[in-house]
This record gives structure tokens, C-alpha cells and sequence, in this order.
């Protein structure tokens, strides 16, 4: 074997092997939101409706009630319908197709604690009220610490921009259902947190994201108040 075949193999094999990696590193990266948009896009042509499991067992109107075991039980998962990560606590919107464990008070400011929530779920921030009380439950899926990261934490979320006035938002906490209604979207500076500190004599859930999504331009911020519980 040559000194130049060699040469030309080795050139060769780094040359794959960094693009297999690049291509891996992309996958890995942009994977969730590619797959969020694509599969929201093909469920609007096709006009496909996502919705919550309706328990055929003991049900109240705010009660979603879960028997232990596989499949929660009486719950049967059928075509398009969505079971619930957790009903412990947890968010469901339909609309974007949006299914996440909710973890609870995580210091916003706190880039370590943050990052560590949003590896598992959506954070819920410290100092929120809880589902059903008067007051502001802020949830958040977004992170600053690096820049893969603020794409792949942003995923669950990453749909938020399609949420319009009248939308539906499920929270279940303790296995009990609340449902909130969409009623204000806006764009907000990074430095603004007066949606984080804002109190209310009603029940109100905040939700937000980075906007464009994977930067750090703007945040995403969508508002709903309590109508079922």
C-alpha cells in the first residue's frame, strides 16, 4: 500500500467521520423540534385532532381518575389520543400535541437547578401558585446555558406560538384536572419579567418560551385563565 493511498484513506475516513458525527450531532440536536414541526404540519392537512384520554372509570367533571398499573388501568390509548405523562403533575395541550411532567419549584434564576428540571420535564417556577388558586402558576421550557440546549429544551414548547385565544390547556396536579383557556399571547424582551412577578385575584397560567425558537432573542409568553376545576 502507498504512501499516497494511504494518505488519500485517511483523508477520506476523517472526512465521513466528521460528517456522520455533524449529522449525528444535528439529529440530536434539532431531532424533537424537526419532529414537532413536522408532525404538527401533516396533523393540519390532514385535519387529525388530538385529544385527552377520557377515563371510563370513576369521573368527575375535574377528576381524572388513575388505577395502578399499565396503561392507567380503564384507560384505553387509542388513535390520536393522549395519555398523560403524569397526573401527579403535569401539562397537556392538544392543539400542538404538547405531553410533559411538570417539576416543581425551580429557582428560574438558577441556571444548574433549571437545567437539571428541564432535562426531565417543564419547569414549574419558584414561588408559583398552585393549579386552581388565585395567583400565577408560571411554567417555563427554556434554557441559556448552551446553545444545543436551548433548542432541545425548548421542544416541549416549541409548538407555544400556535396557541390563539380560546385554546385549551390541561394541568393535572395530584390527579385532579384543571383546564385554563388561552386568552393572551405576546412577545416579550428577555429583561421583562413582570409576567414572572405579575399576581392575580384569579387563577392564571403562564406559560414561556424562547421566541424565535432555539434563540435568545425574545421570549415567548402565553397566558390562560382557569375555566374548569
Amino acid at each position: 500500500m502507498s504512501k499516497r493511498y494511504k494518505l488519500v484513506f485517511l483523508i477520506r475516513f476523517f472526512g465521513y467521520l466528521i460528517f456522520f458525527t455533524g449529522l449525528l450531532s444535528f439529529i440530536f440536536v434539532l431531532g424533537p423540534v424537526v419532529s414537532a414541526e413536522v408532525n404538527y404540519r401533516i396533523d393540519r392537512v390532514f385535519g387529525v385532532k388530538h385529544q385527552i384520554a377520557a377515563s371510563t372509570s370513576k369521573e368527575s367533571k375535574s377528576t381524572f381518575e388513575v388505577s395502578p398499573g399499565p396503561g392507567f388501568g380503564s384507560v384505553q390509548a387509542q388513535e390520536n389520543t393522549i395519555i398523560p405523562v403524569s397526573t401527579e403533575y403535569g401539562i397537556v395541550i392538544e392543539k400542538i400535541n404538547a405531553n410533559s411532567k411538570v417539576i416543581a419549584g425551580v429557582n428560574p434564576a438558577n441556571e444548574r437547578e433549571y437545567t437539571g428540571a428541564l432535562s426531565q420535564g417543564v419547569a414549574e417556577a419558584l414561588g408559583s401558585t398552585l393549579p386552581g388558586q388565585p395567583g400565577n402558576l408560571y411554567l417555563f421550557s427554556h434554557s441559556t446555558d448552551a446553545p444545543w440546549n436551548i433548542i432541545r429544551y425548548n421542544a416541549t414548547f416549541y409548538l407555544l406560538r400556535e396557541l390563539e385565544p380560546g385554546d385549551r390547556v390541561i394541568i393535572f396536579y395530584r390527579n385532579i384536572r384543571y383546564d385554563y383557556v388561552v386568552f393572551d399571547k405576546t412577545i416579550a424582551a428577555p429583561t421583562d419579567i413582570s409576567f414572572l412577578t405579575n399576581r392575580y385575584e384569579t387563577p392564571v397560567l403562564t406559560l414561556q418560551t424562547c421566541d424565535p425558537p432555539g434563540t435568545l432573542l425574545n421570549r415567548l409568553v402565553v397566558r390562560a385563565k382557569l375555566v374548569s376545576s
